[in-house]
C-alpha cells in the first residue's frame, strides 16, 4: 500500500490537514509508492511561525555551538548515506552511485559550515579617526526558505540550510512534491544531531505552498533551484514583497571540443556528463561543439558508446543511467526528440524505443543523439533535461565561443583541447558562470559558490560556499568614539575623519 507521508514542523511529524495531495511513484515500475500531502496557506504560515518562534534563541546562540550541531548532523550523514540513496533511487529514479555521489556533494557544504565561527569573524580598523575606532559583523536575517527540485532531492537543500542555520537562521524547506522523502529523512537526523525544534521545517506543497512563502511577510530570503521560467516568477514574486533572493534558473551546458583535444577522453567526458542522471542535471552537458575536424573522429567514439549505455532501474549496480522521474517528463523529452527530427536535425542514436523487461511500465528511454543541429532548432534553444546530446559543428574556436555566449543560458560550459592559450582566452571571454577546462561538469567545490549568469541566475548572490555567507546575514558595520572631556560640537558638514 502506498505510504502516506507528512510535514514536518516544530520538530514533530505534522500530518497534512489542507485535503489535497499527490501521488509517489517509483520511476522504474511506474507504481504509486506514496501520497504527499500538500500544505495549504494556513499549514505554511504554521511551519513560518514555528520558525520565527526558534529564530531569537537560535541566532542567540553562540556559533562555535551551532557549528557542533552541524558537525553532529555531518556524521549522521555519513552513517545513513546507503539509507538515504536509497530513498532516492525510490522516488527519483537515479542510480544508487550516483545518489551517493550527490549526497557526498551536499555533505561537503555541512562540512563548509562546519567552519562558520570562522566565516562570520568580522573586521576591525582602529583609529579610523582620532578616537575613533570601526567594524563589521554578519547577523542572521530571521526566517529563511527553500525551494528546491526533482533532480537532486539531498544535495540542493543542503546546499542551502546548512549555511543559512549555521550563520544562525531558522528555515522552511518546500521539497519537489515528487521526492519528497529525503527531506523529512534529513529533518530526522537534524533533530537527533540537536537542532533545537522549529529552527528547520518541511512542508511538502505544490503551487500555493510556493506562493505562501513568497508572499508571507515573515520570511526574510528565499532560495530557489529550478526552471528559469520558475526562477524569474520567484525572484519577481519575493523582491517585490522585499525579500532577499537567489533564483538559479535552467541551462543549456555546451562543451566545446578543439581540434587538438584527446578524443577519447572527450567522448568519455561527454557520454558522463550528458547521459549522466538520465541527463537530469542542471549542469549535464546538452551542446558538443565539434571545432575543425574534430566531428568525425568525436562522434565515432561517441555513437557506440551512446548505443551501448546500460539503461535500467537505480538498483542495479550495472546501471549507467536510471529511468526519468515521471511518466509527464518523458513524453516531455520524447517530445523534442520528436522535434528535432523534424527541424532537420541528424538523429544518430534514437533512444525512444527502449524497452525493458519486467520494467514496462517504467518511465525508461535510451540516450539519444543528434547531429547538425543548428542555433535555430528548440532542441538547442530549449532545456530538455532529459538524455538527449545536440552535437554542433563550427569552423573555428571564435564561432564556437559565440555559440556558448549567445545562448541565453549561462550556468556552465567547458573547453577540452591541449592549448593552454585556447583554454586561458575561453576562460576569460566566456560568458557563464561555471568554466571547466578538460573538466566536463565544472561544479566548485562548497568553499567555492556555485551560480550561472544571464537568464539562469536571478538576483546577486551565487548558493553555497562565501556567497551562501553573505547571502543568509545583513553585514552590519560601526563606528564608535568614546570621549572625553569637552564634547564635540555639531557639525553641519559631511563628517570626515581627521
Amino acid at each position: 500500500m502506498p505510504t502516506t507521508l507528512h510535514h514536518y514542523v516544530n520538530g514533530d511529524r505534522v500530518v497534512g490537514r489542507g485535503g489535497r495531495a499527490g501521488d509517489i511513484y517509483n520511476p522504474a515500475t511506474g507504481e504509486v509508492t506514496g501520497r504527499v500531502p500538500f500544505a495549504s496557506s494556513a499549514e505554511v504560515d504554521g511551519a513560518v511561525q514555528a520558525a520565527k518562534g526558534a529564530f531569537a534563541a537560535w541566532a542567540d546562540t553562540a556559533p562555535l555551538v551551532r557549528a557542533r550541531v552541524m558537525f553532529r548532523f555531518r556524521e549522521l550523514l555519513q552513517r545513513h548515506t546507503d539509507e538515504i540513496a536509497r530513498i532516492i533511487t525510490a522516488e527519483h529514479g537515479k542510480t544508487i552511485a550516483d545518489a551517493k555521489g550527490s549526497i557526498t556533494r551536499g555533505l561537503e557544504v555541512v562540512e563548509f559550515a562546519c567552519g562558520i565561527p570562522q566565516l562570520l569573524k568580522g573586521e576591525y580598523s582602529e583609529n579610523v579617526g582620532a578616537g575613533i575606532d570601526s567594524w563589521s559583523v554578519r547577523q542572521p536575517l530571521g526566517v529563511c526558505a527553500g525551494i528546491t527540485p526533482f533532480n537532486f532531492p539531498a544535495m540542493v537543500p543542503l546546499w542551502m540550510f546548512p549555511v543559512a542555520i549555521a550563520c544562525g537562521n531558522a528555515f522552511v524547506l518546500k521539497p519537489s512534491e515528487r521526492d519528497p522523502s529525503t527531506a523529512l529523512r534529513m529533518a530526522d537526523l537534524l533533530t537527533e544531531a540537536g537542532l533545537p525544534d522549529g529552527v528547520f521545517n518541511v512542508v511538502n506543497g505544490d503551487k500555493e505552498a510556493v506562493d505562501a512563502l513568497l508572499a508571507h511577510p515573515d520570511v526574510a530570503a528565499v532560495s530557489f533551484v529550478g526552471s528559469t521560467a520558475i526562477a524569474e516568477y520567484v525572484y519577481r514574486t519575493a523582491a517585490a514583497g522585499g525579500k532577499r533572493v537567489q533564483a538559479l534558473g535552467g541551462a543549456k551546458n555546451h562543451m566545446v571540443v578543439m581540434p587538438d583535444a584527446d578524443m577519447d577522453q572527450a567522448a568519455e567526458a561527454l557520454i558522463g556528463a550528458a547521459y549522466g542522471s538520465a541527463g537530469e542535471r542542471c549542469m549535464a552537458v546538452s551542446v558538443a561543439v565539434a571545432v575543425g575536424n574534430a566531428a568525425a573522429p568525436l562522434l565515432e567514439r561517441l555513437e557506440p558508446r551512446v548505443r551501448a549505455l546500460k539503461v535500467g532501474p537505480g538498483t542495479d549496480s550495472d546501471s549507467e543511467m536510471g529511468p526519468l522521474v515521471t511518466r509527464q517528463h518523458l513524453e516531455r523529452v520524447r517530445g523534442y526528440i520528436d522535434l528535432g527530427i523534424k527541424e532537420g536535425a541528424t538523429l544518430l542514436v534514437d533512444g525512444r524505443g527502449l524497452k525493458l523487461q519486467g520494467y514496462e511500465n517504467g518511465f525508461f528511454i535510451g540516450g539519444s543523439l543528434f547531429d547538425h543541429v543548428r542555433p535555430t532548432m528548440k532542441i538547442y534553444q530549449d532545456e530538455i533535461f532529459g538524455p538527449v546530446l545536440a552535437v554542433m559543428r563550427a569552423n573555428s574556436f571564435d564561432e564556437a565561443l559565440g555559440l556558448t555566449n549567445d545562448h541565453p543560458y549561462g550556468n556552465g560550459a567547458a573547453i577540452f583541447t591541449r592549448d593552454g592559450d585556447a583554454a586561458r582566452t575561453f576562460v576569460n571571454r566566456a560568458k557563464i558562470g561555471m568554466v571547466g577546462v578538460n573538466v566536463p561538469i565544472p561544479v566548485p567545490m562548497a568553499f567555492h559558490s556555485f551560480g550561472g549568469w544571464k537568464r539562469s541566475l536571478f538576483g546577486d548572490h551565487a548558493v553555497h560556499g562565501p556567497e551562501g555567507v553573505r547571502f543568509y546575514t545583513h553585514l552590519k558595520t560601526t563606528t564608535a568614539r568614546w570621549p572625553t572631556g569637552i564634547r564635540a560640537q555639531a557639525e553641519f558638514s559631511m563628517p570626515t575623519m581627521r
